[in-house]
């Protein structure tokens, strides 16, 4: 049984609610982000003799949601997703990684190649709630490669 901190860390798997979302040299803090999927398309073949194979066909595009508060004076994802309409968009590559519990080591890293805006949601505004506002923005990557740092 695991009874050190040490033992423990490396015991258990790594919870999901401490991680760092880096775009370029800028740290975003962003509170929520799904889609880090890699899959494949399946080719089926039948030959003339009544064989039927599956195989792994091309990658599927990347499709990362990413979510997080409103701030005063940010405007940055906005900035990026309005760039489209001045046919300059940049691509960017992004790292979302696990941290420890310091926030200081980096455990598992998800890399992002060549990631561009398709969509910004703004927040839903209701003036009964006392929720925070979250804009959501939705990627579309060429590839996602993961890291297992140590």
């Amino acid at each position: 049984m695991a009874t050190t901190v040490d033992q423990i860390a490396a015991s258990y798997p790594i919870p999901t609610y401490r991680f760092i979302v880096s775009m370029g040299s800028e740290d975003i803090p962003f509170n929520n982000v799904s889609g880090l999927n890699i899959a494949y398309d399946t080719i089926e073949y039948r030959d003339g003799i009544g064989n039927w194979f599956k195989m792994p066909g091309q990658r599927q595009a990347v499709n990362i949601t990413l979510r997080k508060g409103v701030f005063p004076g940010d405007s940055q994802l906005y900035d990026w997703i309005n760039s489209i309409s001045l046919n300059k968009v940049e691509k960017k590559d992004i790292t979302i990684s696990l941290t420890d519990e310091v926030g200081t080591t980096l455990l598992t890293t998800w890399n992002v190649s060549n990631a561009f805006p398709v969509s910004l949601t703004s927040p839903s505004l209701d003036a009964a709630s006392n929720e925070i506002a979250i804009e959501e923005i939705a990627l579309m990557a060429d590839r996602i490669t993961i890291q297992a740092n140590s």
